[in-house]
């Protein structure tokens, strides 16, 4: 009795483990069937990982009103088909990572560009702008590192004003230190250092001249003082007007108060 209760105990202990195992294994093999959110179907090299849709679409002015009909494109024949083959789609490079955006608005269809680097980005900003130059129903614009072109304008205002709806929202975030800041630190010092450097000059200079500038009026006045004196003197004397040598007989008679007495 007490053996055959031991072996049917092992028995449901085994059966627990082996149903665990079995429950454990179909829950793994159902995550691994379910599809990520973040599936990159569009390419992008950058995608936002909530909605799975690239941030430069999302960029776009009142995105969730024209998301199902825009248009993301990494190649110039995708973008032909969504605005026509026009002669400014030739100037863009799609080299190198570059990605657009399009979708259509009352004001034009708008286009938003983003280059791979900053260079880029500036070397198109001419050929664009003279473009625009050349077509008065092409209005553009460069937002930081994205250039946002309107065809078709009839109302050149609403096309300024959907291109000021157009944001460069990029930001950049070191997982370390910034390596920045210590520049920015050191510049400030310098900034701070040449400051107290030429506050210092100032202060040298300002002192030196109120020297110079002291010195000569309190030299004018010890002269003029002095020269006053010495104009009431009737003669020469280097005995201070007491002993005088009448040798040539036009000295004044010598003064009682300027004589030495007992």
């Amino acid at each position: 009795m007490l053996e055959s209760g031991i072996l049917m105990s092992l028995g449901q202990v085994r059966a627990g483990i082996l149903a665990a195992v079995a429950i454990f294994s179909a829950v793994s093999f159902s995550a691994g069937q379910r599809p990520a959110v973040s599936e990159n179907k569009y390419k992008s090299q950058e995608i936002d990982e909530h909605t799975g849709v690239p941030v430069l679409m999302e960029h776009l002015p009142n995105y969730d009103a024209v998301a199902p009909k825009a248009v993301f494109a990494t190649d110039l024949a995708t973008l032909k088909r969504a605005l026509g083959d026009r002669p400014q789609l030739d100037l863009i490079d799609f080299t190198g990572g570059t990605e657009a955006v399009t979708a259509h608005y009352d004001a034009g269809k708008l286009l938003i560009i983003e280059y791979s680097s900053p260079q880029q980005s500036v070397e198109a900003d001419a050929q664009f702008q003279q473009a625009a130059a050349a077509d008065p129903t092409l209005e553009y614009r460069r937002t930081g590192n994205y250039n946002a072109l309107v065809f078709d304008v009839t109302d050149k205002a609403a096309a300024d004003s959907l291109l000021d709806q157009v944001h460069y929202q990029k930001q950049i975030q070191w997982l370390g230190e910034n390596p920045f800041d210590q520049i920015g630190k050191e510049r400030a010092f310098i900034i701070q250092t040449e400051s107290l450097f030429v506050s210092t000059l100032l202060v040298i200079a300002a002192g030196i001249g109120m020297a110079i500038v002291g010195g000569l009026i309190i030299g004018s006045l010890f002269f003029l003082r002095t020269e006053k004196r010495r104009r009431r003197m009737a003669a020469f004397s280097d005995a201070g007007g007491m002993t005088r040598l009448n040798l040539d007989g036009f000295t004044p008679e010598i003064l009682p108060d300027r004589l030495l007495r007992d």
